[in-house]
């Protein structure tokens, strides 16, 4: 049994080894190696209250910008040699000039691709990167619905929008199930996930993973996403996206909406980005072919957490 160096103080569960083995194969070291290295932090420009250069230049003094190739906006940070700071305590940052996201995360609502005067939903919207990333994106024109099931979580997501100004989002709280007789241009569902795209922001990801975890998560996905594709109009786009790594998840939960529902189509995504080849084959899976125009990203294979994408239209 592969062990995780012994400054962390915990092993990987036989399990886990055994599963992901199978779905990285020659990838699974270099995916636990970067899965227990820092995580540099990544903040986005918000392009409603303040330019990308405009906010270059008032980091420039103490911080090290590096650009994030699928995000105009966005950068890595670091603190310049001999400077130790709280990017989050900085001015800039209760002034909501920008948002500390992490890079891959920036990429559903950029697939999605919102434009001023869209009608928006954000099923699972907490603590609002996504959501304040649409908005800015929006140009705070059209409708934005911030939605997300639970009433604690509201909180972070109303004093984002308000810190970034965003104008045009209404907060409800419902299951996204709820919204499945509504009609909108464009729908994300970032939905909650295991996380193994996330070890390496938070252990205690490897401590509840277990398979009948992905197995209740996989089913309540599903709903998810069934009730945003109802939600769209004809014409319109999903976007569904996770953090974690797992087919039960990602590929499995889309091939299931497209045996249901004949109009769904999956689309290319068409990005400049290192990714990984999507899963079509694992276990006893369904999945179906047009899964390969999926979105896969593995944490070392641009540095970043991994993620899963799938872009779907109403045809």
């Amino acid at each position: 049994m592969d062990k995780i160096p012994s400054s962390k103080k915990i092993e990987l569960k036989p399990k886990f080894e055994e599963k992901y083995k199978k779905i990285l194969g020659k990838e699974y070291k270099a995916f636990i190696n970067c899965s227990f290295t820092y995580l540099t932090k990544c903040i986005r420009t918000n392009t409603l209250k303040i330019t990308v250069e405009e906010l270059k230049t008032k980091l420039a003094k103490n911080w090290i910008l590096t650009p994030i190739p699928w995000s105009k906006e966005s950068f890595k940070i670091k603190p310049k040699k001999g400077k130790n700071y709280d990017i989050g305590n900085l001015k800039e940052h209760s002034l909501g000039y920008f948002y500390v996201q992490e890079s891959a995360s920036m990429l559903p609502a950029i697939i999605l691709d919102p434009k001023p005067g869209d009608k928006i939903l954000d099923m699972c919207a907490a603590p609002g990167s996504k959501t304040t990333q649409m908005a800015q994106y929006m140009k705070n024109k059209g409708i934005l619905i911030a939605n997300d099931l639970q009433g604690s979580r509201l909180k972070a997501l109303g004093i984002n929008l308000q810190r970034m100004g965003v104008k045009n989002t209404i907060e409800t709280q419902a299951s996204g199930t709820r919204f499945r007789t509504k009609q909108f241009d464009k729908i994300l569902v970032d939905a909650p996930c295991s996380g193994t795209g996330t070890i390496r922001k938070s252990f205690k990801v490897l401590e509840m993973w277990s398979p009948n975890l992905v197995k209740q998560i996989a089913k309540q996905q599903y709903s998810l996403l069934k009730a945003g594709f109802q939600a769209l109009k004809k014409e319109g786009t999903l976007v569904y996206s996770t953090c974690t790594l797992e087919p039960e998840e990602n590929e499995a939960v889309v091939s299931r909406l497209l045996n249901e529902f004949p109009e769904a189509k999956i689309q290319p995504i068409k990005l400049n980005i290192k990714r990984t080849k999507p899963i079509l084959e694992f276990e006893n899976l369904e999945i179906r072919k047009e899964l390969e125009n999926t979105l896969r990203i593995n944490p070392q294979d641009n540095d970043s957490e991994g993620f899963f994408i799938c872009k779907i239209t109403k045809k």
